[in-house]
C-alpha cells in the first residue's frame, strides 16, 4: 500500500515572501537567520534531503547546495494570513481568501459575557508572550483564581491557568465556552488552553495544551482520504487544527521527541495511507520566545532522528517534510512571519536532486498526496507528482 508520511516542522520558514511587508515581516528568514546566528548548527541529513538547496536562495543563508537525495523546493502561501490553521489547511488543499480576525484587545462586551458564563473575572486581555504573561499576572491569578486571557498577532484567544488553581478539566470547559462565544464578527481561528504548573518555584507550561479551532469550511485532503477509507493517522496538534474533521486516529504528543517517536511507531503499523505529524516545539518553544539557539538545537535533534525515520520507510512510502509558516527568532516581535515553506521529499520512488522550484501554493502538497494515493483531487493545488517519480 502506498503511504505518505507528512511531517510539518512547525514554523520553519525559508525566507520572506514578496508580500511580507504587508505583514510587517520584511527580511524574515527563519532557517537562514538561525543558521546565521548559530553557524555551528549541524543538520547534515536535512541538508542532504535538500534543505540547503531550498534556503541557499535567501539572502541570509549561505549554506551551499548539496547533491540532494530527494526532491526539493519551496511553496508560496496563496491564502491570506500567516497562522497555523491557514497554513495547515492550505497544505491540505483548502485556500483561505479572507484572513482570520486578530485583536489587540478583545471587545469588552465579549469579555463581560465570557466572565458571566464562567462565573469569574479575568486578567489580561492584551497581546503578550505566553511565558511572559504568566510571570507578570501569575501571582494575581494564583491568589484570586481569575484566569489569564491574552492574544498575539495570530488569530487566537488564549487562556492560561495554573492547574493547582483551575483544574485542567475546568480550563478546557472555559475554552469551550469561549469558542462558543467567539463567532460571527469576533470569530477567531483558535481558542487555546495554556495550562501551567509551579515547579521548583518556576512557572512551567505543561504539554496539556489544547486548541479549539473553527472547523474547515470545505473538504480537505483528510476528508477525501477518510471518505475513500484510506486511513489517516494524525499526530500532535493535527486533530485540533482540523477540529477533528477527517483526522482519523489522533495521537496527542508531549513534545518534538515524543512526536518523532510516535511517528516512527505508527510507520511500523498497517492501516493509514497518510501519517500527518506536527512538531510544534520549533514554533511554541523557540520561535515565539525568540530563541535562535534553542531553535537550532531543536533542528539538530530532528536531524539526528531523520535517519531512523527514513529507515522506517517502506518501498512505496514517500516522506514529505515541510512547514506551515515562519517564526523567525531574529525578527522583531514574538509572532509568526510571512515566509515560504520548504518542500523536501524522500523515498525509493522519488527522483534524487529534483528541483521543484517555487510552487504557487502550499496546496500543491495536498494535491500531490491525493494524486499519489489515488483519491479525488483537492479543491486547490497542482500536483507535482509527475515531476518527482
Amino acid at each position: 500500500m502506498k503511504r505518505v508520511i507528512l511531517i510539518v516542522l512547525d514554523s520553519l520558514g525559508v525566507g520572506a515572501m514578496p508580500d511580507a511587508a504587508a505583514y510587517g515581516d520584511t527580511g524574515a528568514d527563519t532557517l537562514g537567520h538561525i543558521w546565521q546566528s548559530c553557524p555551528d548548527m549541524k543538520f547534515p541529513h536535512l541538508r542532504a534531503q535538500g534543505f540547503a538547496n531550498v534556503d541557499a536562495i535567501t539572502a541570509a543563508a549561505n549554506l551551499g547546495t548539496t547533491a540532494a537525495t530527494g526532491a526539493f523546493g519551496r511553496c508560496s502561501e496563496a491564502s491570506k494570513g500567516k497562522d497555523t490553521i491557514t497554513g495547515h489547511w492550505e497544505i491540505a488543499g483548502l485556500q483561505t481568501d479572507v484572513p482570520f480576525l486578530t485583536f489587540e484587545h478583545f471587545p469588552e462586551d465579549f469579555i463581560r459575557r465570557f466572565e458571566k458564563e464562567i462565573g469569574r473575572e479575568v486578567l489580561g486581555n492584551y497581546p503578550a508572550s505566553g511565558t511572559v504573561i504568566i510571570e507578570d499576572l501569575g501571582p494575581e491569578h494564583e491568589a484570586t483564581g481569575k484566569p489569564i486571557v491574552y492574544t498575539s498577532h495570530d488569530s487566537v484567544f488564549q487562556i492560561a491557568a495554573c492547574t493547582d488553581v483551575i483544574p485542567l478539566a475546568q480550563l478546557y470547559e472555559f475554552c469551550e465556552t469561549a469558542r462558543a462565544l467567539l463567532t460571527g464578527p469576533i470569530q477567531v481561528g483558535r481558542v487555546i488552553a495554556r495550562p501551567y504548573i509551579i515547579e521548583g518555584g518556576r512557572r512551567v507550561r505543561t504539554s496539556d495544551r489544547r486548541d479549539y479551532s473553527v472547523p474547515p469550511p470545505e473538504k480537505t485532503l483528510l476528508d477525501i482520504l477518510t471518505e475513500a477509507d484510506r486511513g489517516v493517522t494524525s499526530i500532535g496538534k493535527i486533530h485540533d487544527i482540523f477540529s477533528g474533521c477527517g483526522t482519523g486516529t489522533s495521537i496527542h504528543t508531549e513534545d518534538n521527541a515524543h512526536g518523532i517517536r510516535v511517528t516512527i511507531e505508527e510507520m511500523k503499523k498497517d492501516g493509514a495511507s497518510l501519517i500527518f505529524t506536527n512538531l510544534v516545539d520549533f514554533d511554541s518553544k523557540y520561535g515565539h520566545r525568540r530563541d535562535p539557539a534553542g531553535y537550532a538545537k531543536a533542528i539538530e535533534e530532528f536531524d539526528a532522528a531523520l535517519p531512523e525515520i527514513q529507515a522506517a520507510l517502506r518501498p512505496d512510502d514517500i516522506l514529505l517534510l515541510t512547514a506551515d509558516h515562519g517564526n523567525d527568532p531574529i525578527h522583531s516581535g514574538f509572532d509568526h512571519t510571512r515566509e515560504y515553506i520548504p518542500l523536501a521529499l524522500y523515498g525509493k520512488n522519488v527522483r534524487p536532486a529534483k528541483d521543484l522550484g517555487t510552487r504557487t501554493s502550499f496546496a500543491d502538497i495536498g494535491a500531490s498526496v491525493a494524486d499519489y494515493l489515488g483519491v479525488p483531487a483537492t479543491a486547490h493545488g497542482v500536483s507535482f507528482l509527475g515531476e518527482i517519480l
